[in-house]
């Protein structure tokens, strides 16, 4: 547990020194690769494919974790639970993504900010001007706080590198395959329900340390327990309701993705998002990470 304690500490303070690399030899990248070519191989439009292709990758991703903590030094324990830790996280790549996007809407580069948008989620930015954009990236703060930060140190916590590498998985497999498309509706079904298991209780806790760190407990905690059900999503209203309540605004509204176009619930009281907002959200999103 001691050399647990200090890998995931070590690894938070390589994630803020490094970041995440934009490398094609990133571990989260090599998972990716190795994720596609098996999909080719188990590919077909039903469930069962889908359950086989994540057992895989998820267990294979776990197996991986349990060779590291048997290393019998704890020395190389504490370094093997560090490299995993940064390579999991992405709490600082997160905020700078924020940070890019709040200057180049403070430019009124909305060309700019159109072309990076996509390095936070999926909405298609084309038709966005600068409020939407402003909505659309404090929602992926509030809500990649949870996937990005606190739910891989929550299983790291738990469950050690197994748990460190097998949630990293789990997300990112249902960012490939969980989303719902003619392709991915059955063999991503797996994917995305287990990314909602695994997120469940991370979720909540990105929701609750929200609350304390942010700039207004009780308006925050009030439009968690009202709203925080309301999103489509079992976990991300969690998150966004949160952030809305803490920021004293108001998220959700109609969202495009590509050919798909979503009407969401909105979540807190107040005005929508403005550029202003999103260095807002960037400092709560460090917050959050650093309770």
């Amino acid at each position: 547990m001691t050399a647990r304690a200090w890998g995931l500490a070590l690894g938070v303070a390589l994630d803020a020194v490094l970041a995440d690399p934009q490398t094609s030899a990133h571990p989260v990248a090599l998972f990716g690769r190795a994720a596609s070519r098996l999909e080719k191989s188990l590919y077909g439009a039903a469930k069962p494919n889908g359950v086989a292709h994540v057992a895989i990758c998820v267990g294979a991703a776990a197996g991986l974790g349990i060779l590291a903590e048997r290393v019998p030094s704890p020395a190389a324990r504490t370094a093997l639970t560090a490299l995993a830790t940064w390579s999991v996280l992405g709490g600082t790549t997160l905020a700078r993504e924020g940070t890019y996007l709040a200057t180049a809407l403070e430019a009124g580069d909305l060309a700019k900010a159109r072309a990076r948008l996509p390095h936070l989620c999926g909405r298609d930015p084309s038709g966005l001007e600068a409020p939407e954009l402003a909505r659309a990236t404090v929602e992926s703060l509030a809500e990649n706080t949870s996937d990005a930060v606190v739910a891989p140190l929550f299983w790291g916590a738990v469950a050690g590198v197994p748990g460190l590498l097998a949630y990293r998985a789990i997300n990112t497999l249902d960012a490939m395959i969980g989303h719902r498309s003619p392709r991915y509706e059955q063999f991503g079904w797996a994917a995305a329900r287990l990314d909602d298991v695994a997120n469940y209780v991370p979720a909540r806790l990105t929701g609750l340390l929200t609350v304390a760190t942010g700039p207004d407990p009780a308006r925050a905690l009030a439009v968690l327990r009202r709203d925080g059900h309301r999103h489509p999503s079992p976990n991300a209203g969690r998150c966004e309701s949160a952030f809305a309540g803490a920021l004293g605004v108001t998220l959700g509204g109609t969202n495009v993705y590509g050919a798909r176009t979503e009407h969401r619930p909105t979540m807190g009281d107040g005005p929508k998002p403005e550029v202003k907002d999103i260095r807002r959200a960037v400092r709560l999103t460090r917050a959050v990470g650093v309770a």
